[in-house]
C-alpha cells in the first residue's frame, strides 16, 4: 500500500497510551476552549472586511452560510473525536480512513489553520494595541515590510481635500491617511504631497506570541483556566456591544440588504448579490475557526467519549448567535462601505468612537476585552498546531523533537517553541489579510477530508463503536464537502494560488522527510 497504507484504530489507541498527555479537561474546560478560540479577530476585524469586500450589511447571511457549513463538519468532528480520543484533530482520522499520505497532506493543511491562524490574530493584537495606546508605537515596528502608510501632513491637506471632500473623514491628528486604493487614485500632481513610511517589523506580534507560548509550556490545565478568566469577559463585551448598539441602528444602513450589481468594486460573482454572500462566507468563515481545535485535545479530556462532542458543537450553537447578532448590529450602527476606507481593523472602536454618543468609554473597554479575547484565540491555535505536530511526530512522519515532553510540565515544550519561531517569523513579516485568507483555506481543506472520513469509516469499518454518530450519513457528510468546498472556490485566486504552492512544498518535505521516516512504512516493510 505504501504512502496510501491506513492506520488500524486498536494500534492507535495501543500507541496513544505510550504518549500519554494528562487528562484535566471536561465538557465546560472543551467548550470554554471552542469559544476562547472562534471570538476573536474572526468576529472583531474579519466580519468589517467581508462587509466592505463582499456582502455588505448581509454579512449576517454570509455568518449563517458559513456556520452551516461548519455544523455539518462539525458534527463529523464529533463522531471522530468521539472514537478516536487522541491528539491530532483531522490529521489523526484521515490516517485511519484515507491512509498516511491523506493525513500528511491534512497536517501540513492544518498548518495554514493553526500557525497562520495565530500569526494572523497575533497581528491584529498588534493593530488594537496601537489603537488603545493612540498611535504610540510607531508604524515601522508595528508592521510588516510589505505594507506601508500613506500620510499627509497638515499644511497639505486642503488640497488633497479639495480634489476629493469625502477624504475629510480620514484626517487623524491633524494628518490624513491613506489607504492603497485611495492612493492609487490620486493625480499625478497630488502624489508629491503623500510621504510614504513602510514597516520594518511587527513587534508587539512577536511579544504575545511569545508570552502565549511560555503560558503554554507551563501546562494544559494552567491554560485552560487562563482561557476561562479571558472566555468570561469576551463574552461579556460582545453582549454589552450588541445590547448598547442596538439602540444606534439606522435601518437606512441596512437598505440594500444584497450589494446591487454595478456597486463600483465589487465587480465578480463573489462580490455582489447573493454571490457575495457566499463570497463573505469565506471572508468570515475564519471566525469560525477554534471549534475544530477542541479535538485537538482529546487526549486530554477526562471523559472524551462524552465531553468532546460537547466541546465541539456546543462552543459552535453558542457562537453563531452571538456572530449574526454582532453582525447586524456592527452593519446596522455603521454603512457597510464606510469599512472599506475606515476602521476594518478595529471596527468596533471605530463604530463606538463616531456613533454611539455617550459611550466612548466603552471604546476603550471593548480594545482592553479584545485585547484580552485576542491572547486566548493565539492560545487555542498554539495548542492545537503542537498537539498536531506531537502526533506527527509520533508517527515518525515530523521530527522526534515534537513529541519530546516537558520532565516536569508533560508538555510538547519543543514543538512549542519551534511553533513560536515559525509563526512568530510570519506575524512579524507578513501583512494578516495574506495570513487570514491561508488559514480560511486549511481550515475548509480539513472539513472537507474529515466529512469524507466519517463517510468512508461507515463504509468500511461499521462494526467500530461510535458513542457519537452522526446523523443522516451519507447526507450530511456530502453537504459539509460541498459547502465547504464553495467556500474554498470563493477564496481569492491569489490565496488560491499560494495555498497550492504550500501544498506542493508538504508533498516535496514528505517524499524527502517524512515517508522515510514513517513508523507505519517501516512496520509494513518489516512484515
Amino acid at each position: 500500500m505504501g504512502s496510501f497504507s491506513r492506520k488500524n484504530i486498536d494500534h492507535l489507541m495501543k500507541e496513544s497510551e505510550g504518549h500519554q498527555l494528562k487528562r484535566t479537561l471536561g465538557a465546560g474546560n472543551l467548550i470554554g476552549l471552542g469559544v476562547g478560540a472562534i471570538i476573536g479577530a474572526g468576529l472583531f476585524v474579519r466580519t468589517a472586511a467581508a462587509a466592505a469586500e463582499a456582502s455588505g450589511p448581509a454579512v449576517t447571511l454570509s455568518f449563517i452560510v458559513a456556520a452551516i457549513g461548519c455544523a455539518f463538519a462539525g458534527i463529523c468532528y464529533a463522531e471522530f473525536a468521539a472514537m478516536i480520543p487522541i491528539a491530532g484533530s483531522a490529521y489523526a482520522y484521515s490516517y485511519v480512513t484515507m491512509g498516511e499520505l491523506v493525513a500528511w497532506i491534512i497536517g501540513w493543511a492544518l498548518m495554514m489553520e493553526y500557525a497562520l491562524g495565530a500569526a494572523t490574530v497575533s497581528i491584529a493584537w498588534s493593530e488594537y494595541l496601537n489603537n488603545l495606546l493612540g498611535g504610540a508605537i510607531p508604524y515601522e515596528w508595528c508592521h510588516s515590510p510589505f505594507e506601508s502608510l500613506h500620510q499627509v501632513a497638515s499644511n497639505n491637506v486642503a488640497q488633497i481635500i479639495a480634489y476629493k471632500p469625502e477624504l475629510a473623514s480620514m484626517i487623524k491628528n491633524g494628518a490624513l491617511i491613506l489607504s492603497d486604493e485611495q492612493f492609487a487614485m490620486l493625480p499625478q500632481n497630488l502624489v508629491g504631497l503623500v510621504s510614504i513610511t513602510n514597516g520594518y517589523v511587527n513587534l508587539p506580534a512577536l511579544a504575545i506570541l511569545f508570552l502565549i507560548t511560555l503560558v503554554l509550556i507551563k501546562g494544559t490545565q494552567e491554560s485552560a483556566m487562563f482561557n476561562a478568566i479571558i472566555v468570561f469577559i469576551k463574552v461579556a463585551i460582545v453582549l454589552l456591544f450588541i445590547a448598547i448598539g442596538w439602540q444606534f441602528i439606522k435601518p437606512e444602513n441596512h437598505m440594500p440588504y444584497l450589494i446591487p450589481e454595478g456597486t463600483p468594486g465589487h465587480e465578480g460573482f463573489f462580490k455582489w448579490g447573493w454571490g457575495g454572500v457566499v463570497g463573505g462566507a469565506a471572508i468570515v468563515f475564519f471566525a469560525f475557526i477554534g471549534f475544530d481545535a477542541v479535538s485537538t485535545a482529546a487526549q486530554e479530556a477526562k471523559n472524551p467519549k462524552r465531553d468532546m462532542p460537547i466541546g465541539i458543537l456546543g462552543s459552535l450553537v453558542i457562537c453563531t448567535i452571538l456572530y449574526i447578532l454582532f453582525g447586524h448590529v456592527l452593519t446596522g450602527v455603521t454603512n457597510w462601505q464606510e469599512f472599506k476606507t475606515s476602521g476594518k481593523e478595529a471596527s468596533v472602536a471605530y463604530t463606538i468612537k463616531n456613533y454611539m454618543v455617550g459611550y466612548e468609554w466603552l471604546g476603550t473597554s471593548v480594545t482592553v476585552a479584545i485585547l484580552a479575547g485576542f491572547s486566548s484565540v493565539i492560545l487555542v491555535m498554539l495548542m492545537g498546531q503542537s498537539r498536531v505536530f506531537f502526533s506527527m511526530s509520533n508517527d515518525g512522519l515530523m521530527p522526534k523533537a515534537f513529541s519530546e515532553l516537558h520532565p516536569k510540565f508533560k508538555t510538547p515544550y519543543k514543538a512549542n517553541i519551534i511553533l513560536f519561531v515559525f509563526v512568530g517569523l510570519f506575524a512579524a513579516f507578513v501583512p494578516g489579510s495574506v495570513a487570514g485568507d491561508l488559514t480560511s483555506f486549511g481550515t475548509l481543506f480539513a472539513f472537507v477530508l474529515v466529512s469524507a472520513g466519517v463517510w468512508i469509516m461507515r463504509v468500511k469499518s461499521p462494526e467500530i463503536e461510535r458513542p457519537f454518530k452522526t446523523p443522516l450519513v451519507p447526507l450530511i457528510p456530502i453537504l459539509g464537502i460541498l459547502v465547504c468546498a464553495g467556500m474554498i472556490v470563493a477564496l481569492d485566486f491569489q490565496t488560491l494560488k499560494v495555498a497550492v504552492i504550500w501544498m506542493i512544498f508538504g508533498l516535496l518535505v514528505y517524499f524527502g522527510y517524512g515517508k522515510r521516516h514513517s513508523k507505519l512504512h517501516k512496520d509494513n516493510q518489516a512484515k
